[in-house]
């Protein structure tokens, strides 16, 4: 039975808030249309605030974050609605990932918190929602991350290649799709995606990113600053793992840069392209014994430099964007959690146990009912 959801999405780049439209019916996704509604600037900054200082969060800060991210997500889904001249009762539910504010899967009591109050969301659309996808995969012993390694097996695992599909957002993340199908899917973060490229171009540029990746390719890599920044525990734990801005972030790379001496920030811009190429191509070699082909999503596919690093470091693989295979690179991850608001729904597991490290599968997720939801 074909049925349309809404699925959305706003990663650790903090860029804004993707919304996308799927038909889903039994096994087969047809993406229908897409929008993004731009983070406002004054949100964004409260965002970062808060994570460069946990120790301080106001409780009402938090709580009024919350609902004005609630807010936001409701309003780009209705943008889709009324872009695609759709009423919100012909959509099943709504899958909202929120926006991760803080993400601790190593501590003794684990916990993760993403914002964008779910009942908001459910309120100003009307439309089910499905949220907080993370905490069940973590009571169950897991990482709670990453969750789009189960989307990438239903759509774009292979049986006559291995693959490989990295999101390149604010962090990286891949899933490794063997083409034996009796062989685990597995995947984790590895590191840092786009995050501190970002800052230090926002830091030296005055601009959101480096456009494209041409000021990381007019510098010159510092192999000495390389390979003090991949000595990090992070890029040598096992996994399963995962991370986030609350590890890789300003004081992160200012700490690194201190250890040695001044570079010129157009050769800082290059090492750290090469510190995502490494960290990524270095965890692809350690963990899986075949890739022919490696499929890239997220925003860090229009970085041209780091896609043709990645291409040289992982020959003779194929390293292309998801596009060519019917799903744009911007819309994968917000796809994905449309997609596991389905799963729940319908009663279905939505994590990988051999990817989060949970004890067992589990259903993601809560229900916030809508105006015409029926159990």
């Amino acid at each position: 039975m074909q049925r349309f959801y809404i699925g959305l999405m706003s990663g650790t780049s903090l860029d804004g808030v993707d919304a996308v439209l799927v038909s889903i019916d039994d096994d087969l996704i047809q993406h229908i249309s897409a929008t993004t509604r731009p983070m406002p600037g004054e949100l964004r900054r409260e965002i970062l605030e808060m994570i460069a200082s946990p120790q301080t969060i106001d409780l009402d800060r938090l709580g009024m974050l919350d609902s004005r991210l609630g807010k936001l997500f409701g309003q780009t889904a209705l943008d889709l609605l009324t872009g695609t001249h759709t009423k919100p009762d012909e959509i099943h539910a709504i899958g909202s990932h929120g926006q991760t504010l803080w993400h601790r899967p190593a501590l003794p009591t684990s916990f993760t918190m993403q914002l964008g109050d779910p009942n908001v969301i459910a309120e100003v659309t009307g439309i089910t929602t499905v949220a907080d996808f993370r905490r069940r995969d973590m009571a169950a012993g897991g990482q709670g991350a990453p969750l789009v390694p189960a989307f990438h097996r239903a759509y774009l695992r292979q049986a006559h290649e291995a693959r490989v599909v990295l999101n390149l957002g604010g962090m990286a993340n891949i899933s490794l799709l063997p083409s034996d199908a009796d062989h685990d899917v597995t995947g984790f973060d590895t590191g840092p995606g786009n995050v501190l490229l970002d800052l230090h171009a926002l830091r030296h540029l005055d601009r959101p990113c480096d456009h494209a990746g041409e000021w990381g390719a007019s510098g010159h890599i510092d192999q000495n600053l390389l390979d003090r920044m991949l000595t990090d525990p992070y890029f040598m734990a096992q996994p399963p793992k995962s991370t986030g801005r609350e590890y890789f972030n300003e004081a992160w790379l200012q700490r690194q840069l201190a250890a040695g001496p001044e570079l010129a920030p157009a050769d800082i811009q290059a090492t750290l392209t090469e510190l995502t190429a490494r960290s990524v191509t270095d965890a692809i070699h350690a963990h899986s014994s075949k890739c022919d082909r490696m499929l890239v999503c997220g925003g860090g596919v229009h970085n041209k430099h780091l896609m043709r690093r990645l291409s040289a470091l992982l020959a003779p693989a194929t390293v292309e964007s998801t596009e060519t295979y019917g799903i744009a690179p911007d819309w994968v991850e917000a796809t994905a959690f449309a997609w596991l608001a389905d799963r729940t729904l319908k009663g279905f597991p939505g994590n990988l146990p051999s990817v989060t490290g949970a004890r067992h599968p589990v259903i993601l997720g809560a229900i916030y009912p809508g105006a015409s939801y029926s159990a």
